[in-house]
């Protein structure tokens, strides 16, 4: 598995991050690394242990295209070369001794906002142009949430529709009214559709009323607003979710959220794209569930560190994890066989815009909406949660200065969200 996952760009930092501060430890597929930013602005992602007495690079600091360890000086390019060893260097030889010293490099780049990383084979893929990108008349923010369990137990989510009944809707329902909570709609049916770029998720659901909570009233694909990609992401209309290996037992959650902009005001200027790391745990130990994406984060968390899968029974709302399954296991025999696994872009000019299969969801957000609309809408989610916080729908933790930028944006009032 580790070996199909090195076969995709994956995003592992916000780009904001290194421009505060140029050198970020990072752990990805089970290795220790350090991700830095040069002074021409391009990246560096190499080995954390320097080979000459083991000391930490992370500790180091950047200087031109290279980092510098700070215990004895030694200096490694982006390639991962030894490009200078000041006191070895005092000693002339035809072959300097930093010429047989190399540290383990790998390929970084920064696009949407984001730092992507890519250890695989060379040459590598394009990262997929997915249309979000070309996005312009919207804000844009990024999480990042570190869980402690396994990757796919997350990314299985993304073809569990079923489960937003129970663990969202229905959750909030009997947390806000225990002795007699509100159910949601009910489920009648779900469909899986294959394509280029992974799996369109449908719902069918008996809807009575408009629900406080989301659910998606329809079974028809191109109006579903959600997409399991490959091979670790879920588009969900207005953003695009990655699960990204830290090691077999964590992962790095990467969501990158677009909020379409109202008719009324101009499209944003967003100098540098915010960040913000999301809590996991609130201030007394316990596992947040007050936000949709905590709501997942713990019930991922809760089958432990690795799933049992063993274990499993598995029934008829499993049959797009049945397909992710299958797809995985068929896309690792296609590595093993030299061949690249499905999602994979080489070519360019199919590069330019890759359009998911979900329209109704695009033409919102390439194009915003009225005012009045943009509003009731904003009104409906917001106070769909669990808590006081006025901030982010999706998840708790949500910086005020984020949230304030968002406002701005948006053009609305600075109390609008706490009504």
């Amino acid at each position: 598995m580790g070996e199909l996952m090195r076969r995709y760009w994956h995003p592992i930092a916000a780009v904001s991050e290194l421009a505060e501060k140029r050198v970020k430890p990072v752990r990805l597929m089970g290795e220790d690394l350090v991700l830095y930013r040069t002074a021409g602005d391009e990246y560096g992602l190499i080995q954390r242990q320097c080979p000459h007495r083991r000391a930490d690079l992370g500790q180091g600091w950047v200087e031109g295209n290279s980092l510098r360890c700070s215990y004895h000086g030694w200096k490694f390019d982006q390639a991962g070369s030894c490009v200078e060893q000041p006191y070895e260097d005092m000693a002339e030889s035809a072959t300097p001794f930093r010429s047989k010293v190399k540290v383990t490099s790998y390929q970084a780049v920064g696009f949407a906002g984001m730092i992507w990383a890519y250890m695989g084979p060379s040459p590598a893929p394009l990262i997929p142009m997915f249309e979000p990108f070309t996005w312009n008349r919207g804000f844009v923010q990024i999480i990042l949430t570190e869980l402690p369990c396994n990757w796919l137990q997350g990314h299985e989510n993304s073809v569990d529709p079923v489960h937003f009944e129970w663990r969202h809707t229905n959750y909030v329902a009997r947390e806000a009214n225990p002795a007699s909570p509100e159910y949601g709609p009910r489920h009648t049916g779900i469909e899986f559709q294959e394509f280029e770029f992974g799996i369109a998720v449908a719902r069918q659901a008996e809807m009575v009323k408009i629900p406080a909570a989301p659910v998606a009233p329809t079974s028809r694909l191109e109006e579903s607003g959600v997409a399991c990609l490959w091979p670790n992401a879920l588009y969900v209309g207005s953003s695009i979710e990655w699960r990204i290996p830290v090691d077999d037992t964590h992962t790095l959650n990467v969501v990158w959220h677009y909020s379409a902009i109202p008719t009324d005001m101009p499209e944003a200027e967003q100098a540098e794209i915010p960040y913000w790391y999301g809590p996991v745990y609130d201030d007394d130990g316990e596992i947040l569930t007050s936000h949709i994406q905590n709501q997942d984060f713990a019930a991922w968390i809760g089958q432990g560190e690795i799933a049992d899968r063993s274990k499993e029974h598995l029934g008829r709302s499993d049959e797009g994890l049945i397909m992710l399954r299958k797809r995985l296991f068929a896309d690792m025999e296609r590595v093993r066989n030299g061949e690249d696994p499905q999602g994979i872009v080489r070519d360019p000019a199919l590069n330019e815009c890759i359009a998911l299969p979900l329209d109704v969801h695009q033409v919102y957000n390439r194009e915003g909406s009225d005012r009045a609309f943009f509003e009731e809408r904003l009104r409906r989610v917001y106070n769909w949660r669990l808590s006081d916080d006025p901030s982010y729908i999706a998840q708790a933790g949500q910086p005020e200065s984020v949230r304030r930028a968002f406002e701005k944006a948006m053009g609305l009032s600075e109390n609008f969200l706490d009504d």
